[in-house]
């Protein structure tokens, strides 16, 4: 993949209604990581239990996110092993997510100096020690700790094994795939930022990137939400048939195309 090649396809996906819709009502407040939490070590909790809770669950989610927000880190923390089961039954995997809180609680110890690490250092650091949390859960956890515009791009699943093949991108398998993949398109957005700026402004996004500020957010929702609803089953039929080779992806006019 060449930085040309993923602008392309960003060109693409943040022209699509759907996409820019989407990102439009999650950019500035998003569903699953609100705003409105302010407590770090919070944030870092409530990003690990977003995991495996599916895109039509998010309400239910976000429910569990205002309860955790208003009892407060330390109170949370208090709470019996059997109090907290009870509160995170409603997104499943209540014990597995028990598990993860407990581990976190150990791991924030450090404070806050944790929000300063080099971000590598971070999520290598998150993803060994804390029970329960892959690469995935630590880029999304370093991601919510420091802000939406930290420069940090979270990649799940779908990412690695749908996105990555249409950019021709061949980053393994595994855990370490989604490390792989992030660096690779941080590093896109930073080698240009301003470029990705005006597509922001060409496309019409309604959202708010600070100054200074590299639209990494951005760029993970575009791909997010391009991923969630075009390359997610069943695929889309304006999809190219000769994706990776064809850069367009969508509408390109190709026999059997879109």
């Amino acid at each position: 993949m060449t930085f040309a090649e993923l602008y392309d396809l960003v060109s693409v996906a943040s022209a699509q209604e759907e996409v820019k819709t989407a990102v439009e009502a999650n950019h500035d407040n998003n569903q699953w990581w609100p705003p409105h939490v302010e407590d770090w070590r919070v944030r870092m909790l409530v990003a690990g239990w977003s995991t495996r809770v599916s895109y039509a669950m998010v309400g239910v989610y976000a429910e569990l996110v205002k309860k955790a927000d208003a009892c407060g880190w330390d109170a949370l923390t208090e709470l019996h092993d059997e109090e907290i089961v009870e509160l995170v039954r409603s997104v499943g995997l209540p014990d597995a997510r028990l598990r993860y809180l407990r581990s976190l609680q150990s791991f924030v110890t450090r404070g806050q100096s944790l929000l300063t690490m080099p971000a590598d250092d971070f999520i290598e650091t998150f993803a060994t020690e804390v029970n329960g949390a892959s690469y995935k859960i630590a880029q999304c956890a370093a991601l919510y700790a420091r802000g939406y515009h930290c420069g940090i791009i979270p990649v799940d699943s779908g990412m690695v094994s749908r996105l990555a093949p249409l950019l021709g991108l061949d980053v393994g398998r595994g855990s370490a795939a989604h490390e792989r993949m992030r660096r690779l398109l941080e590093e896109s957005v930073l080698a240009d930022p301003a470029r990705y700026r005006g597509l922001i402004a060409d496309r019409r996004h309604r959202v708010t990137v600070p100054r200074g500020a590299a639209p990494t957010w951005w760029m993970h929702l575009v791909l997010i939400y391009f991923k969630r609803l075009f390359l997610n089953p069943p695929a889309s039929p304006r999809l190219c048939v000769q994706r990776p080779v064809c850069p367009g992806v969508l509408d390109c006019g190709h026999a059997g195309g879109g």
